[in-house]
């Protein structure tokens, strides 16, 4: 099993940076597991921000959030990491890390991102 735990959320002004942790409750993260971020903002459907490969650390990401977001893994502290720059109000959301092992997904509870204009 892979339950995530979301760390790193906070209030942060417009522009800001900001990064969200990732680690796993009573195990690690392994081989072929992959790790995502996704946020939902109130009232909104859950998306997907990016994707990694724990083993080979392969990055995708949703057009849209590439090049201010960045996903990454620390592989000896069995981390992962999303960075986040230039923040705007809208992203405003929960941000969730999700770990899929064997086609079975497993979800944090959320860090909350707030954003203030």
């Amino acid at each position: 099993q892979v339950q995530p735990v979301e760390s790193g959320g906070g209030l942060v002004q417009a522009g800001g940076s900001l990064t969200l942790s990732c680690s796993v409750s009573g195990g690690t993260f392994v081989g072929d597991d992959m790790v995502a971020w996704y946020r939902q903002a109130p009232g909104k459907e859950r998306e997907v921000i990016a994707t990694i490969t724990w083993d080979d650390g392969s990055r995708h990401y949703t057009d849209s959030m590439r090049g201010r977001f960045t996903i990454y893994r620390n592989y000896h502290e069995n981390r992962a990491f999303l960075h986040m720059n230039g923040l705007k109000f809208e992203e405003t959301a929960n941000y969730y890390c999700s770990g899929k092992r064997d086609s079975v997904g497993y979800w944090g509870q959320g860090t909350q991102v707030t954003v203030s204009s």
